[in-house]
């Protein structure tokens, strides 16, 4: 979308954009107020995530602005779902180059507000301002869950099984499907795999019905296996996993066999926002009844053990050895 320098002042900019988007929650004030005022309701504990996203690392300069928005709520969603928290509402700062203009806020917006309907949650505050750097975006997401119910990292247990919700490595492959330094796929699947990358799909669902089930949860933000390894740091356990076991798409599972990617590519990439968690093997017919339920794919990919650190192994049970393990912030 082409980008005019001329947009509203701040005030004008809130009260047009963003005040429509805390209608229906009093606590925040109109987005009229230097604070918001909530109450997690009775019996419940407030759970608080934030996650920013900075135009050329999170997303790219020619993503759809409503696909900006909907991605920068929907990391910060995934993360209630790991912990099983149900979204109450958010805060936003917007950090704005002069190349943003009226037209592309409205979009963003609206891409807001979509969300907000789908997920349950409200704006509730935060800040706008100007950068001469790039377009960065920073969301807090609070949620709420029962109390003392939240499922934390730290809880995996020696024996449990490690499972896995939809499908790993489309994402990684998307943000490539999405440069020039993309591989020659059919139409659909390079499309399949960009909308995976653009607006990721929190299993927000599932998350909530994993309280009391699973023993320690994570979404896939830095890669499958970087993930898996804060479970295991967290807990004090190790994992094996089987790389033949894990889920993928059909689009993924065609690259991986045509050469253009590796499975160390799917297993090690960003992005996906899918759950990872251990659960006791008792718990395998509830989950399989739980993932009928709210059809959601969730695949069993291995085991938490004693000692340390995360092993993949190949479909003959030997052991692969990666290169990296995830993305890294710095």
């Amino acid at each position: 979308m082409k980008r005019k320098a001329q947009r509203r002042g701040e005030f004008d900019l809130i009260a047009k954009y963003f005040a429509p988007l805390a209608r229906g929650e009093s606590g925040a004030l109109g987005l009229t107020d230097d604070a918001a005022h909530l109450l997690p309701a009775a019996g419940h504990d407030f759970i608080m995530t934030t996650d920013a996203l900075v135009e050329g690392v999170h997303f790219l300069p020619g993503d759809p602005p409503a696909a900006i928005a909907q991605k920068a709520l929907r990391v910060n969603i995934s993360d209630l779902a790991a912990k099983g928290a149900k979204p109450r509402a958010y805060l936003l700062t917007a950090i704005l180059p002069s190349s943003i203009d009226n037209d592309w806020l409205a979009t963003f917006a609206s891409g807001l507000k979509q969300d907000q309907k789908r997920f349950g949650l409200t704006l509730i505050g935060g800040d706008t301002v100007s950068t001469r750097g790039p377009l960065t975006l920073s969301i807090t997401a609070i949620g709420e869950v029962a109390c003392g119910r939240m499922v934390k990292r730290s809880g995996a247990q020696a024996g449990d099984d490690v499972w896995v919700s939809g499908s790993i490595g489309d994402a990684g492959l998307g943000l490539i499907q999405s440069t020039a330094q993309r591989h020659s796929l059919p139409p659909a699947h390079s499309r399949y795999l960009i909308s995976r990358y653009q607006v990721p799909e929190p299993r927000l669902s599932l998350g909530m019905a994993l309280v009391g089930l699973a023993h320690a949860c994570i979404d896939v933000s830095d890669g499958l296996v970087a993930d898996m390894g804060h479970i295991c740091t967290a807990s004090g356990v190790s994992m094996f996993i089987n790389s033949a076991d894990v889920p993928l798409s059909r689009a993924a599972a065609a690259a991986v066999a045509s050469g253009k990617v590796s499975i160390e590519t799917l297993l090690t990439s960003g992005d996906d926002y899918e759950l990872v968690f251990t659960a006791p093997q008792s718990a395998r017919s509830r989950l399989a009844v739980i993932a009928a339920k709210l059809r959601v794919k969730i695949a069993r990919i291995g085991r938490a053990g004693d000692g340390e650190g995360v092993s993949v192994l190949d479909g003959e049970g030997k052991p692969r050895h990666f290169d990296r393990r995830g993305f890294t912030h710095f």
